[in-house]
C-alpha cells in the first residue's frame, strides 16, 4: 500500500463508503507480514514510494510464490528479479497474469499507473551482450510508472552509432549506461549530456575484465562529471535510482507550475 492508496482509503472512510472495520482489515498486515521464511514489508511503499521487490535467486519457487502472493494482495505491481524459468512456471500457475521477461530474468505482475511528467529515462547498452542487465534496469523504471526509452548496441567501438541518437539523449531526464569490457561508454555519454548518468558495469568481457571489475573501476574513475556507479550487473539498482530521480523531477515540476 502506497501513499496514494492510503489517502484514497482514508477518504472513503471519511465519506462512509468504507467502514472502520474494513479499513482495519486492509491495514492488518502493516508494517510487515510474517510468513515464517520471510517477513514481507508492506510498509515499504509508504516509506519509499515503491513496494518491496522479490529477489528470487536462492529462494525456492514455493517461497517466491508465497512472497509474491502476499505482496500482490496489497500492491499494484509486483516484481521478482533474478528469477528462473522454473520459478516463473510456479508463479504463473497461481497467478496466470504473471509475465516473464526472460532476458532480464524478471517476473512482473500488474502494471504501474503512468506518472505524468515522469521520465523518460534512457537506457543505453554498449553491446548486445549487455542487454539482459539493461532490460532489468528498464523494466524496473517502468514498474515505477516512469517512461523509458532504449538505445542498444552503441558502444565505443563504433561511436557513430551513439551519436546518431543524440536527440534521444537530449530528451532524456536521466540516462542509464550499461557496459562491460572496459566500460568506457559511461564516460563518453557523461561528457556529452547535462543529465545525470547512472553507470552499470557488467560482467561481460574477456579474462582481464575480471568479471566486470575492470568496467567498474573505469566507471568509478571516470573523468566525466555527473556519473554515478552501481554494482556489477546491478540493473535493478540502476533502474530504481533512475526512477527515484525521475519522480523527484516530476514532483518539482508540479510544485513549480
Amino acid at each position: 500500500m502506497d501513499k496514494q492508496h492510503l489517502r484514497q482509503m482514508l477518504a472513503e472512510v471519511a465519506a462512509g463508503t468504507v467502514s472502520v472495520e474494513q479499513a482495519l482489515e486492509r491495514l492488518r498486515a502493516l508494517p510487515f507480514e510474517d510468513l515464517g521464511y520471510a517477513k514481507v514489508d508492506h510498509h515499504r511503499a509508504l516509506r519509499t514510494g515503491f513496494p518491496e521487490v522479490v529477489f528470487c535467486q536462492n529462494k525456492t519457487p514455493e517461497q517466491v510464490v508465497g512472497i509474491i502472493g502476499a505482496l500482490r494482495a496489497r500492491s499494484e505491481v509486483v516484481l521478482g528479479t533474478r528469477a528462473s524459468a522454473e520459478t516463473y512456471q510456479k508463479v504463473s500457475g497461481r497467478f496466470p497474469e504473471a509475465e516473464y521477461h526472460e532476458a532480464a530474468r524478471i517476473i512482473r505482475l500488474g502494471r504501474a499507473t503512468p506518472r505524468d511528467g515522469c521520465g523518460p529515462a534512457l537506457v543505453i547498452s554498449a553491446g548486445t551482450s549487455d542487454i539482459p542487465v539493461a532490460e532489468e534496469a528498464a523494466l524496473v523504471v517502468e514498474a515505477a510508472g516512469c517512461a523509458v526509452d532504449r538505445v542498444y548496441d552503441v558502444g565505443v567501438a563504433g561511436l557513430h552509432r551513439l551519436l546518431e541518437h543524440r536527440p534521444r539523449l537530449d530528451a532524456a531526464k536521466v540516462i542509464i549506461v550499461v557496459a562491460g569490457m572496459e566500460g568506457a561508454l559511461a564516460s563518453v555519454v557523461g561528457g556529452l549530456v547535462s543529465q545525470p548518468v547512472v553507470a552499470v558495469p557488467t560482467s561481460v568481457g574477456y579474462g582481464a575484465s575480471f568479471g566486470g571489475i575492470a568496467a567498474l573501476l573505469s566507471m568509478l574513475n571516470s573523468c566525466a562529471s555527473g556519473v554515478v556507479v552501481v554494482n556489477i550487473d546491478n540493473g535493478f539498482g540502476a533502474g530504481y535510482f533512475a526512477a527515484m530521480l525521475c519522480r523527484q523531477m516530476a514532483t518539482c515540476a508540479t510544485e513549480q507550475a
